[in-house]
């Protein structure tokens, strides 16, 4: 681990403390019924001082929800105020993702077709590749359980040789799901509006490529290794960042050095993405705004794709789980 990477889950840490402190009430109001838990650079254990909170609420209750509507509002007022005293920066989309749902909605939307309507597609894939819990852990590793149980459905019949094809399906959807085009599409767009495009796309092609494919590396080698996964090695997987899953990829012996050390070059090239980002985002922009160092930086995020490709064809060996990721 580099210093970057190592100063930023310092702070992460301590960030993270604070908040748990601040909302010491709110933890009254989860307690047995719901949890809260992170997404984004503070799920990631790599938030800068110019990240913002992006926050999922998971109660318990099938038919009746055991965290009241009541009981939900007065969370999310504690949500928003501890944020504010702690100075972070006020929730996206003016709060409309923070939203409450239920473990039950998260696994029984699994495959139909209101999944991606309702957003439970996204809470629950981010809960199992990029979540740490703010409130709530026991419901918090129970939901984990029950998801990662509803993806391993058919493993009874299939232990000694369980390909995880659900979950990476679901993955690799997740991963073209974030892939909009968001350079500009008009000439007529302003510039400033072009260079931030251009800032979400290289962000995209670093922050949210880790974490699909450090999972998918994740569990593609464990297959190799066992010739099968099990569900608590989904479990495992979910319960640590992707930069956290590269590092443990790199600790595998049982990986050829060829492959270990591509996995260490992807690390190295992420934690280059993460000094370069450590700036306020009109910072930022103004250098999207410059052609050549805009090209530069799309050059890197390219990069770190060629990267991710090498490792997965240096793990994977033409095995049956990488055959899905490729086909």
């Amino acid at each position: 681990m580099g210093e970057v990477l190592e100063t930023r889950r310092s702070k992460t840490n301590a960030r993270f403390d604070e908040l748990q402190i601040e909302l010491s009430t709110a933890g009254k109001i989860t307690a047995n019924r719901a949890c809260v838990y992170a997404t984004g650079s503070f799920g990631r254990g790599e938030a800068s001082d110019h990240s913002d909170l992006d926050l999922f609420i998971v109660g318990l209750g099938k038919r009746k929800r055991r965290l009241s509507r009541l009981q939900e509002i007065c969370l999310e007022a504690e949500l928003i105020s501890a944020t504010r005293r702690l100075k972070i920066r006020e929730f996206s989309g003016d709060g409309e993702y923070l939203v409450h749902y239920t473990q039950h909605e998260l696994v029984e939307a699994l495959g139909k077709r209101h999944d991606d309507a309702k957003n439970t597609f996204t809470a629950r894939l981010l809960l199992l590749l990029e979540s740490r819990p703010v409130l709530g852990t026991q419901v918090y590793d129970k939901t984990i359980d029950n998801v990662v149980e509803a993806y391993w459905r058919d493993y009874e019949d299939h232990k000694n040789d369980f390909t995880p094809t659900f979950l990476a399906n679901d993955i690799l959807r997740l991963w073209r799901t974030f892939c909009v085009n968001y350079e500009a599409s008009t000439s007529s767009e302003p510039a400033e509006k072009k260079a931030k495009r251009k800032l979400k796309n290289y962000k995209l092609r670093h922050s949210r490529l880790l974490t699909c494919y450090s999972a998918l590396l994740y569990l593609l080698t464990t297959f190799v290794t066992q010739h099968t996964v099990h569900p608590k090695d989904a479990t495992s997987m979910a319960k640590i960042s992707p930069t956290e899953r590269l590092e443990w990829l790199i600790s595998q012996k049982t990986l050829s050095y060829k492959a270990r050390k591509t996995v260490r070059e992807l690390l190295e090239h992420y934690e280059r993405f993460l000094e370069a980002t450590d700036r306020p985002e009109n910072e930022l922009i103004q250098i999207f705004l410059d052609s050549k160092r805009s090209k530069e930086y799309s050059r890197s995020a390219s990069t770190l794709g060629d990267l991710t490709s090498e490792a997965l064809e240096r793990i994977g060996q033409r095995s049956a789980f990488y055959r899905v990721l490729v086909v």
